[in-house]
């Protein structure tokens, strides 16, 4: 069976100067605005929610957006200031995750 991929390409942000450090604050900072605005729709601070559902569902989309981006930007780091082999290290990740069985 072939395997499913979702394909995406942010592009590199030439106009910042990342580093490591910062970027993974950057990437904690924007995981946790995915964690509020998913929380928010759930109910889960105690606020009603006062978007449509399509509108929190976009607001969600955005910060996930937004957390792959600077995991993109992360990456970017790794290679250039680490001699990191991306293509490499993904090719790794993915014969992990078929041997935790997470896909065939």
């Amino acid at each position: 069976m072939k395997s499913e991929y979702k394909m995406i390409s942010l592009p590199k942000l030439n106009n910042l100067n990342p580093g490591l450090e910062s970027t993974c604050l950057k990437l904690m900072e924007e995981a946790g605005e995915l964690a509020q605005v998913i929380g928010k729709f759930r109910g889960l601070n105690g606020e009603k929610v006062k978007m449509e559902h399509n509108e929190v569902v976009d607001k969600i989309s955005e910060e996930l957006l937004d957390v792959a981006q600077v995991a993109i930007s992360m990456m970017f780091v790794l290679e250039q200031e680490y001699d990191i082999n991306i293509e490499k290290q993904i090719e790794n990740h993915v014969d992990k995750l078929r041997g935790k069985g997470y896909i065939k």
